[in-house]
């Protein structure tokens, strides 16, 4: 009788033990869980020469920087003249896209849509009368494609701000040293890199010779946190439970709050566009309502679009999403130089839906 009395309490035991050193691991590993640079298993030999047909006639190459630690990064990079009159000597505007990838893969295979985006930039900026460079930055994280290092959000706030210095030393080095108003940059980021994005827009001040001029935001979530109450939403489960022991936040939602009043004495705020994916298979559409609304909140001048039809990982690929953000970028180029009056927008009245 006291041996079938002992068996619940051992077997009990056990089971408790387990799911124990279960959530034990995932703390101590959510590095490796969360970020994803090994896949596909190929990601890290891609080149972008294997993709070179398929690039819109758009040329690009592979730079290195430096992190503040001293982890060598990979960057990819392109430079566009925008206007009619490229080609002439001097530039009127120097722009500046940092792009900040998703989880998984690497840079290489997102250059096509990333390349088709920038095509329709140009085709839009064809007829304006004037001479813009633009400069697209494509982050490699640490530990993706030929970055060295190990991923994690600390890692990712080093390499984002290296990013940034290095458009601020290339931007410097192509005025020649000579004083200009701040060159405009936006930061572009999908998925975990909408995270990547915040980040740097709410931490990090901007180099004297750049200014923030607004954010991409393509399939975000709100915060590592809320994608856990996603992911594993069963009461039963421990995981969602395990949110104070999180070294990885990329919270958007909180780091509105600090960009809001990080610009609140200054004369704009940086303009949010969120694109969401109408079909989105991983990140739930509440969560870009959510980022939407805080937006609103907080008197952040904000946008959204829906790519209907579209997957988390798709909406570049499909054209309305390409046709969108291009859209958008060549709108904010005409009113930073002024070729369009810029009107003062109210916070949410933007929001519309592509089909």
């Amino acid at each position: 009788m006291e041996g079938l009395a002992l068996a619940p309490v051992v077997f009990g035991g056990l089971l408790v033990s387990l799911w124990t050193w279960k959530c034990f691991m995932m703390v101590v590993f959510q590095n490796k869980i969360i970020y994803m640079p090994g896949l596909p298993p190929n990601s890290r030999w891609e080149k972008i020469n294997d993709y070179r047909d398929r690039l819109a006639g758009i040329s690009w190459r592979e730079e290195r920087v430096r992190a503040a630690d001293g982890t060598d990064l990979a960057l990819c990079v392109t430079d566009l003249e925008l206007g009619s009159e490229r080609g002439s000597s001097l530039s009127d505007a120097a722009f500046y896209i940092l792009y900040f990838q998703g989880n998984a893969s690497s840079i290489p295979p997102r250059l096509p849509d990333l390349s088709s985006t920038l095509s329709m930039l140009k085709r839009e900026m064809a007829a304006e009368k004037r001479n813009v460079r633009c400069t697209m930055v494509c982050l490699s994280y640490r530990g993706y494609w030929t970055s060295r290092g190990r991923p994690s959000e600390k890692g990712f706030r080093l390499d984002s701000a290296a990013a940034m210095g290095w458009i601020s030393r290339t931007h410097q080095e192509a005025s020649h040293g000579a004083l200009q108003s701040p060159a405009e940059v936006i930061l572009w980021g999908q998925s975990i890199g909408s995270g990547v994005a915040t980040n740097l827009a709410a931490d990090s001040p901007m180099p004297d010779n750049l200014r923030l001029n607004s954010l991409v935001l393509e399939t975000p979530f709100t915060s590592v946190r809320a994608m856990l109450e996603v992911l594993y939403p069963q009461k039963w489960l421990p995981y969602k439970y395990l949110w104070p022991f999180l070294r990885n936040h990329l919270d958007s939602w909180k780091n509105f709050e600090l960009i809001a009043n990080a610009h609140s004495a200054k004369a704009s705020v940086p303009e949010v566009m969120i694109v969401q994916a109408a079909k989105d298979e991983l990140v739930p559409a509440e969560l870009s309502q959510k980022l939407y609304d805080r937006c609103v909140e907080l008197q952040v001048p904000v946008r959204r679009i829906s790519v209907d039809g579209a997957f988390h990982n798709d909406t570049m690929f499909r054209a309305e999403g390409r046709k969108a953000v291009s859209r958008f970028l060549a709108q904010k180029i005409r009113e930073t130089r002024g070729w369009v009056r810029a009107t003062k927008r109210s916070p949410g009245a933007d929001s519309l839906r592509t089909t």
